[in-house]
């Protein structure tokens, strides 16, 4: 019998991951009275960006930590099946929001919906858009998170074969194909349409491999330093992105001449005050126990459920809030509708996470009971106090 026990869950990362999903399920449901409250009103990212740092940490536990010689090519294939899952995941999510925006349009005589969030295409030019739905080039508006992380996570082994030497150098060559694909405006092309996709993944794959990289020096005994100045410098950024948002200060050109990934706010190619900004808010939260101590809450927790199943909760989260976009498109909106719809909405993510819970507890249980059904039934050992001495001389 194994005298260790398991390491316990951090349930940080689920309820920070939960936090996450549910912000982002409020901003897919733009103009909703409950819009202000999220992240993107307090500084230059938002969830998003949140999301994808909390999933590289994630990735770094599941697969970091087993990139080791003997088992990179089973830990590159098991990325690889989860980009397939992410990829199938994407295809339904796409066709369930057609679905969705084709029943509110023909039910209530509402045609403008096939018009909107880059659903036209597909009814222009079928044929196309039906080729990049299936490459990904052409993706429908708030359905085009998964296909970034699928594609993100074919690049990981890459990356994870760097850090296995040295951790900084694979954070360096991340970061130059991020400068790369910022200065040159490159990235997976958009088809029938034109440009790139919105979340560019050469881009956001920069915030993934921080992410990565930051667990796996704690995991190797290494420690986040946090000097007074570091604190304070992070401490203040915060500040003054939030009186940028909040003033505004959109009409301010602080480029000062240097190239948009550098100074811009784009999201498609993850421009450097976006980045700093969802860093600067995840290196405070690591490195004061005062905050990340708040997020230690236990395994049953709301919050930490359903953060421990972030993909299925996405999806459900995706799907709901198209239903809920095409619902207040065709009837007349109030602040009511508009919350109730919202809290329905997130109760039914919060739900979908605990019956999968329950349904992988009941199976927990249905294989032990299993294996003590099938175990064989023979006599009992006779105990060493009970075997002759003669026959203990024989044995040694």
């Amino acid at each position: 019998m194994n005298s260790q026990m398991p390491p316990a869950r951090d349930t940080r990362i689920d309820v920070i991951r939960a936090i996450a999903l549910i912000m982002i399920f409020i901003n897919h449901v733009p103009g909703n009275p409950l819009e202000p409250f999220t992240s993107k009103n307090f500084g230059f990212s938002d969830a998003a960006e949140a999301f994808v740092l909390i999933s590289g940490i994630s990735a770094a536990l599941a697969y970091g930590l087993k990139f080791q010689a003997g088992a990179r090519l089973l830990t590159t294939l098991k990325m690889w099946r989860r980009a397939g899952v992410l990829y199938i995941a994407q295809l339904g999510t796409t066709m369930a929001t057609l679905g969705v925006f084709a029943f509110f349009a023909v039910y209530f005589g509402y045609p403008d919906l096939l018009a909107k969030i880059n659903i036209e295409p597909l009814m222009d030019n079928t044929a196309e858009a039906l080729l990049g739905i299936v490459t990904f080039g052409h993706q429908l508006g708030y359905n085009n998170i998964l296909s970034m992380y699928a594609v993100v996570l074919l690049l990981v082994p890459a990356f994870l074969l760097i850090g296995r030497h040295s951790l900084p150098m694979m954070v360096a060559a991340s970061g130059a194909l991020w400068l790369f694909a910022g200065l040159f405006r490159i990235g997976p092309p958009n088809f029938p349409n034109d440009g790139v996709w919105f979340l560019n993944p050469l881009s956001w794959q920069f915030l993934f491999v921080i992410g990565i990289a930051a667990m796996l020096h704690v995991k190797r005994g290494g420690r986040l330093p946090a000097p007074p100045m570091l604190v304070g410098a992070a401490l203040a950024y915060l500040v003054v992105s939030l009186a940028w948002v909040q003033i505004p200060l959109w009409g301010v050109d602080a480029s000062m001449g240097l190239p948009a990934v550098l100074t811009g706010f784009d999201k498609t190619f993850l421009s450097a005050p976006r980045l700093l900004h969802v860093l600067s808010a995840a290196y405070l939260i690591a490195v004061l126990p005062q905050i990340s101590n708040l997020a230690r809450l236990h395994l049953d927790h709301p919050l930490t459920v359903m953060g421990r199943h972030a993909l299925p909760v996405f999806v459900t989260g995706t799907i709901l809030s198209m239903v809920a976009q095409a619902w207040l498109a065709v009837h007349v909106e109030t602040v009511f509708t508009q919350i109730a719809i919202v809290a329905i909405g997130i109760a039914l993510q919060f739900a979908v996470a605990y019956y999968i819970d329950w349904y992988r507890k009941l199976l927990r249980g249905a294989k032990t009971a299993a294996t003590v059904k099938t175990a064989p039934i023979g006599p009992a050992p006779r105990p060493a106090a009970a075997v002759p001495a003669r026959a203990k001389a024989e044995l040694a």
